[in-house]
C-alpha cells in the first residue's frame, strides 16, 4: 500500500541531498548537453549533415544512461550504508521508498530532457518536424526510465563498483541495437528482434518519428510502450528490494 505523505517525504530527503551536491548535480544536468553538442561540433563540417541523424537518438541516448548510473549507485549507496534498513523499519514500504526515489529523480529527468532537447532544437539547429513539446515529453519519459532501470538493478549490485557494471549488461546492448548506428529495420533477423524487445528503442523510434514529421499516434504508441517499461522496473524493483546489502 502507498503512503502519499511518506511517498512525497521520501522525494523532498533525496532532492535535499541532491542539492547538496553539485557534481552529481552537474553529471545529471550538464553533461548530457555536453555531449551533444560535442557531437554537434564533430559533425559540423561534415557532408550531409549527420547531426540531424544522430541528434534524435543522442537525446534520447545520453538522459537514459546517465540516470541509471546515477540512480542506480545512488539507491546502492543507501542500502549498503544501512541507511534503507533504517528508513523501512519505520511504517514505510517498500513502493514508498522506491516511487519516493522515482518521483525525486523523475523531476531531475524532467529539467535535464528539457534542457537536452532545448541545447539541441534551439541552440544546435536539430531539425524537428513534429511537436517540440512531444519531443520534451518522450525525452522525459526515456530519462524516467533509466531512472526505473536504475532502482531496478540496485538490487542486485552488492558494491558501487559492481553497480556500473550492469552497464555494458543492460545499458550498451540498447545502444547498440536502438537504430543509432544501423536502422533497426537493416539489423539482422535475430538482432532486429532483439531489439524489439528493449525499451531504448521505442525511445528512439519516437524521437524519429518526430524529426521526420510521422502521425503523432506512432510517436504516442512508443511513449506508451517507454512508459510501460519504466512502470514493469518500478515494480520489478519493489519486489526485489533488499534492506541491506549482504
Amino acid at each position: 500500500m502507498i503512503t502519499p505523505r511518506i511517498t512525497f517525504a521520501v522525494a523532498a530527503r533525496v532532492l535535499t541531498q541532491l542539492r547538496r551536491d553539485p557534481r552529481t548535480i552537474a553529471l545529471m544536468l550538464v553533461v548530457p548537453c555536453v555531449l551533444i553538442s560535442l557531437l554537434w561540433w564533430m559533425f559540423q563540417d561534415t557532408f550531409g549533415d549527420p547531426f540531424n541523424r544522430f541528434g534524435p537518438a543522442l537525446i534520447a541516448m545520453f538522459p537514459f544512461t546517465v540516470m541509471f548510473l546515477v540512480t542506480s549507485v545512488t539507491t546502492l549507496r543507501e542500502r549498503s550504508s544501512g541507511t534503507l534498513e533504517r528508513l523501512l523499519a519505520m511504517p514505510m514500504g517498500k513502493l514508498d521508498f522506491l516511487l519516493g526515489y522515482a518521483i525525486a529523480f523523475g523531476l531531475v529527468a524532467a529539467l535535464q530532457a528539457v534542457l537536452a532537447v532545448t541545447v539541441s532544437v534551439g541552440l544546435l539547429g536539430l531539425d524537428i518536424e513534429g511537436s517540440v513539446l512531444l519531443l520534451g515529453l518522450v525525452a522525459i519519459a526515456d530519462a524516467v526510465l533509466g531512472s526505473a532501470l536504475g532502482l531496478f538493478v540496485s538490487a542486485f549490485a552488492r558494491t558501487e563498483f559492481q553497480a556500473v557494471q550492469f552497464l555494458p549488461a543492460l545499458v550498451f546492448p540498447q545502444i547498440l541495437l536502438c537504430g543509432l548506428f544501423v536502422p533497426r529495420d537493416s539489423l539482422p533477423d535475430v538482432l532486429h528482434a532483439v531489439s524489439d524487445v528493449l525499451p531504448l528503442s521505442y525511445a528512439v523510434d519516437a524521437m524519429t518519428h518526430l524529426t521526420r514529421g510521422t502521425d503523432t499516434g506512432t510517436v504516442w504508441t512508443d511513449l506508451v510502450v517507454v512508459a510501460g517499461f519504466a512502470v514493469g522496473a518500478l515494480s520489478l524493483g519493489a519486489a526485489t528490494l533488499r534492506r541491506r546489502t549482504p
